[in-house]
């Protein structure tokens, strides 16, 4: 029983409450801490040049520099909309199952994850609604669906870690680049001073829910699940590849640099560096047997 294991956890149980003090003590008024220029400079990075699709790929070497910042701007606009859906998606789930069987001894943390969440929701709109006038859609992927069944607890809170895990790996290094707008740069801090909260909460929690299914999951069962949240993180890495972006970029054939930069050299280390963390972790507690990816 899920509740049991979170109760008689003290680990868990200590984490839970230095997480839920640190969200009390870090608190800020998004809706006062930003100050929204009207407009933000085209000529300039909008994203860490390391961080877009097309870096040290030879379509990159393609494009003169205001071609890469214009790809920079839309690749910025189309990560927040990433994060816009994700917390959606995510809202909804912790949502049902705040003050439930089962999640009773975490739902007071749940509280500040939600208000959290819904802020961050709140920022990432704002800004490409002001510098980008629209958000992307969410692209389509045959992992999207969760199966509503016995694990179904354990891969929700594995997507919600994966996605933060990503998120988190792009904030934490544009946080600090003085090559971007300190606009950019402060909503990736901000950010990021929460979601190491949320990782931390967590990683803590699939690890108990994934020792829960353990005891009574088959080895297939254990395949299927090794199997759905490895394509969860290549659906979640190929959405940053949107041909929407390269369409407003001004690209020419945006379908064909899609493919051409998924299928490059560099993408499998890009995808390893974006998720070295999530993958050493997800190792380590067995979720899966390996790190390697494949494309869809």
């Amino acid at each position: 029983m899920v509740s049991a294991l979170i109760d008689t956890d003290e680990r868990f149980l200590a984490i839970l409450d230095r997480l839920s003090e640190k969200a009390v003590d870090d608190y800020y008024n998004p809706y006062r801490v930003f100050q929204w220029p009207d407009t933000l400079p085209e000529a300039m990075w909008w994203m860490s040049p390391e961080l877009t699709t097309t870096y040290g790929t030879a379509a990159a070497e393609r494009m003169s520099r205001e071609q890469l910042y214009a790809l920079s701007k839309y690749e910025s606009i189309n990560f927040y909309s990433l994060n816009v859906h994700g917390i959606r998606e995510l809202l909804i789930e912790v949502t049902k199952r705040i003050h439930t069987s089962g999640f009773e001894t975490p739902s007071q943390f749940f509280h500040h994850f939600i208000g959290e969440e819904n802020e961050h929701m709140w920022f990432f709109a704002e800004f490409c609604l002001r510098y980008g006038r629209k958000l992307y859609r969410q692209m389509p992927g045959a992992s999207v669906s969760i199966p509503s069944n016995k694990v179904e607890s354990t891969l929700v809170f594995a997507r919600i870690l994966i996605f933060e895990e990503l998120v988190d790996y792009f904030n934490s290094k544009m946080a600090t680049d003085d090559r971007l707008h300190e606009t950019i740069r402060h909503i990736n801090r901000i950010h990021h001073q929460d979601e190491s909260r949320h990782i931390a909460f967590g990683r803590e929690l699939v690890d108990i829910l994934f020792t829960d299914v353990k005891k009574t999951a088959t080895a297939e069962e254990l395949r299927e699940i090794e199997a759905y949240i490895k394509r969860y993180m290549v659906y979640s890495f190929e959405s940053l590849f949107n041909p929407k972006v390269y369409r407003d970029a001004g690209v020419e054939d945006p379908q064909g640099l899609r493919r051409e930069l998924l299928s490059s050299p560099g993408r499998p280390g890009f995808e390893q560096r974006v998720f070295r963390k999530t993958l050493k972790y997800l190792e380590k507690t067995g979720i899966i047997g390996d790190r390697t990816l494949s494309p869809l």
